[in-house]
């Protein structure tokens, strides 16, 4: 059995990036504004923005550990997809509101990308 886990930040945002520009199913999807040299922080810091159809969807962020998307929309369904893809979830209370969905290891990047794809 593997006892290794993937829980860099950026490594795990990378996959994720790879995954949305690499689905044809996710076709919709643009990965912009990247930051290439981004260094994860505790807050998390910026990574890169996703676009659906060029307008704003999601922001990706980088933690020491994991990586985090915050939805702009959809928040219902995002909630609903990303407990059937086992992926921790929690609204955050901003405004607009956002759904923030967790990437703790890079075996859930593949759940990410499905949930991405089930709002798309």
């Amino acid at each position: 059995m593997v006892e290794d886990r993937l829980n860099d930040g950026v490594r795990i945002a990378q996959l994720l990036s790879s995954e949305i520009t690499g689905l044809g199913t996710l076709d919709a999807l643009s990965v912009v504004d990247a930051d290439a040299d981004v260094e994860p922080t505790v807050e998390g810091r910026l990574a890169y923005r996703v676009e659906r159809d060029g307008s704003p969807f999601a922001e990706v962020y980088v933690h020491p550990d994991r990586a985090r998307i915050e939805l702009r929309e959809e928040h219902e369904r995002a909630v609903a997809a990303a407990e059937d893809q086992r992926l921790r979830v929690r609204p955050k209370a901003v405004r607009p509101p956002r759904t923030i969905v967790f990437v703790e290891d890079g075996a859930q990047v593949k759940r990410a990308a499905r949930l991405l794809e089930a709002l798309v």
